[in-house]
Formats: structure tokens, C-alpha cells, sequence
């Protein structure tokens, strides 16, 4: 076997395997890498493959090593190992043909497997480019004498040429509900907020840069000091950290006095929750979910895969005024003896003012005080840790002063709760949305003042209001613990580019989903819930597609003129049929020339001369015009 189809085949399987390197273990990927330069130091120096003892030694080695790293030889990532290891080790024992052709298919495959981890635009172009040099390798496989150029552009054709029928495949192929990849034993990674707030926990998120979800306005934004995203809702305190606890029975919430309507469409990255995330107050979704009584929207099944759904909210309104008692009085437990200066602190403003003023006294502490906003605050250890947050250190960032702030009203007699969720957003000019990143995750605050209801009040607004009114950067004094991508203008100018294309491959691609196909084939005139006649559909479609594309590469079969010298040979061969001597329809020129020259040996000087320059003129270099006219005239002045 050729060397240079050694080396295609080891580029190939080192494509499909090298994504592969970020989840899967350590010992794995060194295996893969130490087979794949040992197989080509092989190639290189000529040098015999190794005995099959040692392949099966290593092969039951790296099944005794899968085993004892994932305990099953079942799920997505046991797949995915056994696959590398089958392709790396089939390398070693690459000899015919047949072995090479194995490989092929079984990298064709694995570049599926990519897919289970990540659906990106890059990974796309990444593995059309890893598909090129598989159909190359393929090419040379099957055409060994073809020289490199000739290779490259079959296989561009070939990929070109399966455009049209992947893309009918993909419009009109049924779409399967759910990942595609969801074995039982495989668990969804969890990403973004979570159902529990301690200090810290926010400031993590602040310094993800990975997106939560992505907004398209029907009409005008909100201004950004109203785009608040509302997630988990907190009621329970253990004295560090707030938990969202049991929330009993479930009464529907009551809106009232809402005005300020705003519509929108949420993309929402996976995170394995049953979290929504709406603007407050949601009013109207497109998607089966349920509004809680404490306003938190929750989808029926976790978000596993990436959604959209359409949502409509009120931004002024009325929420929960008649409240129940059991829900006010969740809202007012703290945890026994424990925080003893914030007690007093909060007996001294419910002594001289009433809950709104409260509320102000607390807000206004925040502002006048010396506190600072920061993502790295000093520790909080004890077990009074609001009391060393609001008296000591002083520094905080978002949640720290939610937990503060409700922690203070609770002790004054006003029922309150956490609320975490995302605030603002990042603009994409190029294509009109906004993005919300996992660092602009955010905890607030919500008390309950009769004949009002729940009312959100934000304290970090107290303390950085630039938080609130711009961004996350703008609002901490020294932003060098944030991402650089962050801090830096042009990169965040290259990022919002590059997003606004992946924006719409995640639309159009990647959530062309069963219900977008339904609707698809509703505008086509189809019966959506028809699939017989899509299929059919389909299969005409691909047959009509075939047949142009074998009429485009057939055309010179059909259209070509018969040249001079083809028409002086089919007149010889008339002549001979004349004398007895016709042509099979299979029989080629040689063929036929020796069997002209075994009946009739007194015509084989002359066949033989008449042969040998037609071949050459057909089928050879001889392009000389003279030689092509010499041919036509002892065409012409054979006698048979």
C-alpha cells in the first residue's frame, strides 16, 4: 500500500479523533496519539507492522482500561472511547485493501460522534473539512494511479455534488424530538444558575463568558434598567446559604394595574433545568410551561437541548397583593440567634419608620456607607456572616447585598426573598439582539408591602448603579479579574461578529426542529402530519436531483459530435462487417484487430498498422493533425 495513502488515512483518523482530546480521558487520547506515531514511523521507514499478539494484547489492555474508568461498556462516552481505539488500532494492521476502505467508513462515522458534544459552527466547518480528507483518501484508494491535483478536485466535486440532496434530506427527513444521542445512561451537564445562593456563587458566573440565552425584540427594548430575567427564587435561609426550599401548595399568582407590554423570543442554551427565563412579569408563552405562585417560569421537562420559545411581559404591574399567609410567613424566617448587630440595626428602622421607609433606610445604608462592589471580597466564615458582611468587610458583589438586604428586612418584619436570575445584556448591532452571558447572571431582592404586592428592589443599584444601567465591566472599579475578551474593545467587536453568524446557524440549522419542519411543510402546500406523502415527496425529490446531476456528468455521452477519426474507424469496421467480419458491441480495438488477423491474414499488416494508429490518436498523446489525416486516407483505401 502506498505511502501516501497511509498518510491520508492517519490525517484522517487524527481529524476525527483530535476534537475528542476535551472530554474524554487523558489516557486515552495518549494511546490514540502513541498509535498514530508509531503506525506512521512505520510507514516512513518501511519497516513491517507488529506481530497480531501485541495488537490483541493492546486491544484487551485498552477494554480492561475502559472498564475500570467508566464501569460499563454502555453510554455515550464508552461509544466514543471504543471508536477511537478501533480506528487507531486498525491503522496498525492496514495492509489491503479492504482494511483501508474499514478505516473510511469508520472515520465517516465517528465524525458523527462529534456531534454528541458539540453542534457549533466551527465544529460543522471543522468536520466538513475532516469529511474532505476522508473522500480524498478515498479517491486515492480507489484510483491509485490518479496524481494528487486530480484527486483534490474529485473529492471537491463529490461534496459539491452531495449539497443539493443533503440539504432535501435535511428539510424534508422527519425530525426526531429530543437529542438524537440521549442514551439512559448518559447525564446532561448542568451549566448557569443554580437552586441555591451562597456567597461566591454569583461571582464564578461573572466570569463565564458563555451564553445563557440570546433576545430578539419584537418592537422596541426595554430600557436595560428594566431587563431584568427572572430565574430561581429563594426563600430559605440556613444562615450562608438560600435555597429555594418547598414552596407548598401551589396558588396561581394574581397581576394587577399592568401595563407596558413588551414581546420577545428567547433562544435559550441547555443547562438540564426546568427554569425558563422571562422578563418581569411574564404574561404569555409559546411553549407548554407554568408560572409558579413566586412568578418563576418552569418548562415541563428539563432544557436539555437548545429552545426557543416566544414570551410576552408586563413591566409595570401589581403582583400577589393578596398574598397568603403561609406564603408571607415563609417569607419572614431567619434562622435562630444568629447575626445579633443586624437584628438590631433592623429594630432600629422598623422603630422609626414604617415598611416603605424601612426599605429606604436599608437602600439608602448601601449608599451611604463605605461598601464596594467587587468580585473579590474578603471572606465571609463565621457563622454570623451578614453581620461581619454589613459591619466589617464591606465588599461584595451582587449577592452579598440581596442576602444582606433581605436578611434585614425578614429581621424587621417584612417578608422578602431572593430572586436570582440574569440583568441586561450585551447588543448585537449586526443582527439586532442581544445576548445574555452567564456573567451577567444576578441576584436580587423582593419584599411584599400591602396594597402593593411584590415589589422588586435591587440594592447592588444602591451600591453600583452602573451595574444595573450599563454593564459588569463598567460597574467594578478595577475589571482586571474579568475575562480579557471582556476588557478588550476589538475582541468584543470580533466576538459580537462572530456571534451574530453562529446566531443564525443555532436558528436556521440547529432549531429547524420538528415543529419549524411542520410549519415548513405546511407553506409548502404538504400535509404536515402526512409523513407518507412527505416521504414520497422526498424520494421524488432525490430521484429527480440524481437524475439531472447523471445528465450533467453523462452529457458528452450524449452531445459530443463523433469526431474524424472515430468516424474513420467505425467506416473500417463497416467494411469488415461487409466482408463477414462484424464488430461485438463489447469488443475493443485490440481485441478486435486480433481477430480480424486470424481469419484474414492477408489484411494483418494493414489492421495492425490501422489499430496502432487509431489507439494512438483515440486513446494515446498523438494529437498531430497530419498523423490524424494520414489515418482518414489508409482508412479510407482499406479493401477487405
Amino acid at each position: 500500500m502506498k505511502q501516501s495513502l497511509i498518510y491520508g488515512l492517519l490525517l484522517s483518523v487524527l481529524m476525527v479523533t483530535a476534537p475528542h482530546a476535551d472530554h474524554l480521558p487523558l489516557w486515552v487520547s495518549a494511546l490514540s496519539v502513541t498509535l498514530l506515531v508509531w503506525r506512521g514511523y512505520l510507514a516512513y521507514g518501511g519497516h513491517p507492522l507488529p506481530k497480531r499478539a501485541l495488537l490483541t494484547t493492546i486491544t484487551l489492555a485498552s477494554l480492561a482500561g475502559i472498564i475500570i474508568e467508566f464501569h460499563t461498556l454502555f453510554g455515550r462516552e464508552v461509544g466514543v472511547t471504543l471508536l477511537m481505539l478501533l480506528a487507531t488500532l486498525k491503522l496498525m494492521e492496514l495492509k489491503a485493501a479492504r482494511d483501508a476502505m474499514a478505516l473510511i467508513y469508520l472515520s465517516c462515522f465517528i465524525i458523527i460522534t462529534n456531534f454528541f458534544y458539540s453542534q457549533s459552527l466551527i465544529t460543522g466547518l471543522y468536520m466538513i473539512a475532516t469529511l474532505f480528507v476522508i473522500t480524498a483518501s478515498w479517491v486515492h484508494l480507489n484510483a491509485q494511479g490518479c496524481a494528487f491535483k486530480p484527486r483534490i478536485r474529485i473529492a471537491s466535486v463529490l461534496l459539491l455534488q452531495a449539497i443539493p440532496l443533503t440539504a432535501i434530506l435535511f428539510v424534508l427527513f422527519p425530525r426526531v424530538q429530543g437529542p438524537l444521542w440521549g442514551l439512559p445512561q448518559d447525564a446532561f451537564n448542568s451549566s448557569g444558575l443554580d437552586d441555591k445562593m451562597s456567597p461566591g456563587s454569583m461571582g464564578r458566573l461573572a466570569l463565564s463568558d458563555e451564553v445563557a440565552f440570546r433576545v430578539t425584540y419584537h418592537a422596541s427594548p426595554p430600557r436595560r434598567d428594566q431587563m431584568y430575567w427572572r430565574g430561581p427564587v429563594l426563600s430559605d435561609f440556613d444562615g450562608t446559604t438560600w435555597t429555594r426550599g418547598r414552596s407548598g401548595r401551589s396558588i396561581a399568582p394574581e397581576f394587577s394595574d399592568t401595563a407596558q407590554p413588551v414581546e420577545y423570543t428567547v433562544t435559550l442554551e441547555p443547562h438540564n433545568k426546568n427554569w425558563l427565563f422571562a422578563l418581569e412579569m411574564p404574561e404569555n408563552f409559546s411553549i407548554p410551561a407554568r408560572l409558579t405562585h413566586d412568578f418563576q417560569v418552569l418548562s415541563m421537562t428539563p432544557v436539555s437541548a437548545r429552545i426557543s420559545y416566544e414570551a410576552r411581559s408586563k413591566l409595570l404591574f401589581h403582583a400577589n397583593i393578596n398574598e397568603s399567609p403561609t406564603q408571607l410567613g415563609r417569607a419572614l424566617q431567619l434562622p435562630v440567634a444568629l447575626n445579633p448587630l443586624t437584628l438590631k440595626l433592623a429594630a432600629d428602622w422598623r422603630e422609626h419608620h414604617d415598611d416603605a421607609g424601612v426599605v429606604r433606610s436599608a437602600l439608602n445604608y448601601f449608599h451611604e456607607q463605605d461598601f464596594h462592589y467587587t468580585l473579590e471580597p474578603a471572606p465571609l466564615t463565621g457563622q454570623n456572616s451578614i453581620d461581619d458582611f454589613l459591619f466589617t468587610t464591606r465588599q461584595g458583589f451582587c449577592e452579598h447585598y440581596a442576602s444582606a438586604f433581605v436578611y434585614l428586612m425578614r429581621a424587621a418584619g417584612i417578608p422578602a426573598r431572593v430572586v436570582t436570575g440574569y440583568q441586561g445584556g450585551e447588543f448585537n448591532k449586526d443582527s439586532n439582539y442581544y445576548i445574555v452571558r452567564q456573567s451577567d447572571a444576578h441576584a436580587w431582592a423582593e419584599v411584599w408591602l400591602k396594597d402593593r404586592g411584590w415589589i422588586r428592589t435591587d440594592p447592588t443599584a444602591s451600591i453600583a448603579p452602573a451595574r444595573v444601567e450599563r454593564n459588569l465591566s463598567a460597574a467594578l472599579p478595577d475589571n482586571s479579574s474579568l475575562p480579557f475578551i471582556a476588557r478588550t474593545e476589538w475582541l468584543r467587536e470580533l466576538r459580537l461578529n462572530w456571534d451574530a453568524i453562529s446566531y443564525q446557524w443555532n436558528r436556521w440549522v440547529i432549531g429547524y426542529n420538528n415543529e419549524r419542519q411542520l410549519a415548513f411543510l405546511s407553506r409548502l402546500g404538504l400535509d404536515a402530519g402526512n409523513w407518507r406523502q412527505t416521504a414520497i415527496y422526498m424520494v421524488s425529490t432525490l430521484a429527480l436531483v440524481t437524475g439531472l446531476f447523471a445528465l450533467f456528468m453523462l452529457r458528452h455521452l450524449l452531445t459530443r459530435e463523433t469526431d474524424k477519426t472515430q468516424a474513420s474507424w467505425l467506416k473500417l469496421c463497416r467494411k469488415l462487417a461487409k466482408a463477414g467480419l462484424p464488430r461485438a458491441p463489447h469488443e475493443g480495438p485490440l481485441d478486435y484487430s486480433m481477430r480480424v488477423k486470424a481469419a484474414r491474414p492477408d489484411l494483418a499488416c494493414a489492421m495492425e498498422d490501422l489499430t496502432e494508429r487509431y489507439l494512438g490518436l483515440r486513446y494515446g498523446s498523438i494529437t498531430d493533425e497530419r498523423a490524424q489525416r494520414e489515418f482518414i486516407q489508409r482508412a479510407a483505401a482499406f479493401k477487405a
